[in-house]
């Protein structure tokens, strides 16, 4: 039985072999961005298979994240006595800056990149990759690429409509169960919005798009195991992209929102 101290330095080998395993797959994505035109059908597929899918999921938890960050900031509100007319203000700031960009994120990972490691998984075991490279066919340019690039395109076009969604949920919560009108909700979401707040919302959303598209495929690449394998991997991938999207949220907090 190995002791603690083995076990964390097991742990930390393990981790730094991945982090080396994800860094190789991440420049070899980049080199097969030269193929783009060859594979623009594939990108295109998966655009529509991983983006546009998911849309439903995120209009609908957007609602609901709009609507409780309405609700909880009228809470506190009245809690410090301050006015409920920075209702439209608080919800404004926080869907956007925060809460649309990494909800989103983090549930896309959970259906997107839960799915890219079972599917790439389900071909590794099946030695279906094994079979394209030996017809000459590079996995890299046919898998990976397209959808790491559909994961970094479309996490920002969603996390767009989550704070469409949300900041009407809000608004929703705020005029039936709150008692504020809809023009004092949206005068204060007005005059607090700022673009540099929603560009560098979109920045983060797409740095979190290519974590869930290369945590997946890399996943997916290792697998090993038959069916038993698939499982560990997609739990892998959910696990790794939701940890790396709340600590480069707080590595694009502290760079992009200085105090």
């Amino acid at each position: 039985m190995a002791s603690p101290l083995e076990g964390l330095g097991r742990r930390g080998v393990d981790f730094v072999v991945t982090l080396g395993g994800m860094t190789i797959m991440l420049g070899r994505f980049v080199i097969a961005l030269k193929d783009i035109p060859r594979s623009f059908g594939i990108i295109t597929q998966q655009i529509y298979t991983l983006g546009v899918q998911s849309l439903p999921l995120i209009v609908i938890i957007s609602v609901f994240v709009g609507a409780v960050s309405a609700w909880q900031a009228a809470y506190q509100f009245k809690f410090i006595g301050a006015p409920l007319h920075y209702l439209g203000h608080a919800v404004g700031k926080a869907v956007v800056i925060e809460l649309a960009p990494v909800l989103s994120a983090i549930v896309f990972a959970g259906r997107v990149g839960a799915g890219i490691a079972a599917e790439l998984g389900t071909m590794k075991v099946t030695e279906q990759i094994d079979a394209l490279e030996s017809m000459g066919i590079s996995p890299i340019r046919y898998l990976v690429m397209p959808r790491i690039l559909a994961c970094v395109l479309m996490v920002p076009f969603l996390v767009i409509f989550a704070n469409f969604v949300a900041i009407m949920g809000g608004l929703v919560v705020s005029v039936l169960g709150v008692d504020v009108s809809s023009e004092t909700f949206l005068s204060g979401f007005r005059n607090s919005f700022k673009m540099v707040d929603l560009v560098n919302g979109l920045v983060k959303a797409a740095v979190f798009g290519s974590i869930i598209g290369l945590v997946g495929c890399y996943e997916g690449f290792q697998t090993r195991g038959g069916a038993e394998g698939v499982g560990k991997a997609t739990t892998s991938s959910v696990v790794i992209s939701s940890v790396g999207i709340l600590v480069f949220n707080f590595i694009f907090a502290v760079i992009l929102f200085r105090i």
